[in-house]
């Protein structure tokens, strides 16, 4: 085939050329100028001898021109399959300088998984789940796929991060996989890639052996001793009647860190957990029992005149920690949630109180749809009386004093 001698320097005119160029004109041509190969392909010289592709194509209606490398980096043979494809992309509708722009600013995993935590970090109640996210990807997921371009994460590069961790800390590692399949779901939905690679790994990593463990709790014959032990502490006053509001209202530890004194009712002595700050998201009343009323008024003594009911000693809310120190501290074999565990076992062991009623206490969301769609009452009077009981066992000897009069409510 015979090859150009001079420049191109308009489209040709006539039937199109295909495949007029070889790799021996390539490497040798010295005028500036183009030429044309065919399928819209054209080598561009410079005056400097600097060779490179461009390809023109009608993109959606449009004329464009894109540029595919230069030689001798991009040989003859491989502009010529992408000039191919490009056509092949611009006629099925496609529009390869798209791909290109996408390839561009593609993030890596690293960058792309810190998209994926501002998006979801304002929909979390507590700041530290966030924490928790990024520290646990910085530890187990980063070394390994931080620096890859979130499209080139492969199934086998899921499978190496995770296979250190998958048997012996096998909670981790769930937690871990769902935080990648998070962020490559984020890469999906934002065209970097068509699947998510941690889709089919789980024949491969196999089957884990953990075991359940729950949150230590104590036997319900001692929780009264407990309560008597932190009320004669000398821990901060307010972290100690913190801990015994949580024991008498069995709520969860962040509703009572988070209480506010807007939240309670005291002439129909009840404290409402606004859905924000309950897990179930749905608004929580709590019946509140003569000693809690008490706890409230010690409270407001050694508070500090602002929102919060149990303030730390800088008038913040308490720590998650303070709870659970001051068990270990006084050498209590529980965890401030398991008290909540200690309520249901004494409820079902020592009281007649139907199940539904502790369940309410508890704020247990009904799991079955149809019972759900029945369960319009919190059954609130019912709960009252069941809390009653509660303070009553905790603390008989108070409870007693105060039904005789002694000290009624506030």
């Amino acid at each position: 085939m015979e090859l150009p001698n001079r420049p191109r320097t308009s489209k040709p005119t006539g039937r199109q050329p295909h495949h007029a160029l070889s790799t021996a004109f390539v490497r040798n041509v010295a005028q500036a100028g183009r030429y044309c190969d065919g399928d819209g392909l054209y080598l561009d010289v410079q005056p400097t001898g600097t060779r490179s592709w461009v390809q023109r194509l009608v993109i959606r209606g449009r004329r464009r021109e894109l540029g595919l490398g230069g030689f001798p980096l991009v040989p003859l043979k491989d502009a010529r399959a992408a000039a191919l494809a490009n056509r092949r992309l611009a006629r099925a509708g496609g529009d390869p300088l798209a791909e290109k722009r996408r390839l561009k600013s593609m993030p890596t995993f690293a960058v792309a998984a810190e998209a994926v935590l501002a998006q979801m970090r304002p929909g979390w109640r507590n700041p530290k789940h966030g924490k928790d996210w990024l520290s646990s990807m910085e530890r187990f997921a980063f070394p390994r796929l931080g620096k890859l371009p979130v499209s080139e994460v492969t199934s086998a590069d899921v499978v190496e991060t995770l296979r250190t961790v998958w048997h012996e800390r096998p909670a981790t590692a769930r937690r871990v996989r769902q935080r990648i399949s998070t962020v490559m779901e984020y890469a999906v939905a934002l065209n970097y890639r068509d699947d998510n690679p941690c889709s089919r790994i789980g024949p491969v990593l196999g089957p884990q052996q953990d075991l359940v463990q729950h949150m230590r709790a104590l036997p319900h014959r001692d929780a009264a001793a407990v309560v008597a032990k932190v009320r004669a502490s000398k821990v901060f006053p307010t972290v100690k009647l913190a801990f015994e509001f949580l024991v008498l209202t069995a709520a969860r530890s962040g509703e009572v860190r988070g209480a506010r004194w807007d939240e309670i009712d005291t002439a129909d002595h009840v404290w409402t957990v606004p859905a924000t700050r309950t897990k179930a998201k749905r608004e929580h009343r709590v019946p509140l029992t003569r000693r809690a009323e008490q706890i409230l008024d010690a409270a407001r003594a050694a508070g500090n005149g602002g929102p919060l009911l149990f303030p730390s000693a800088r008038g913040k809310r308490i720590n998650d920690m303070a709870l659970s120190g001051l068990l270990r501290t006084l050498e209590v074999p529980a965890v401030p949630h398991g008290f909540r565990s200690t309520f249901r076992d004494w409820a079902a062991e020592e009281t007649n109180h139907p199940r539904e009623v502790v369940e309410a206490a508890l704020a247990h969301t009904v799991q079955n749809k149809v019972e759900a769609a029945y369960a319009r009452s919190d059954l609130f009077e019912r709960r009252r009386r069941l809390m009653d009981d509660w303070a009553v066992y905790l603390d008989p000897d108070r409870e007693r004093r105060a039904g005789a009069g002694g000290e009624g409510r506030s």
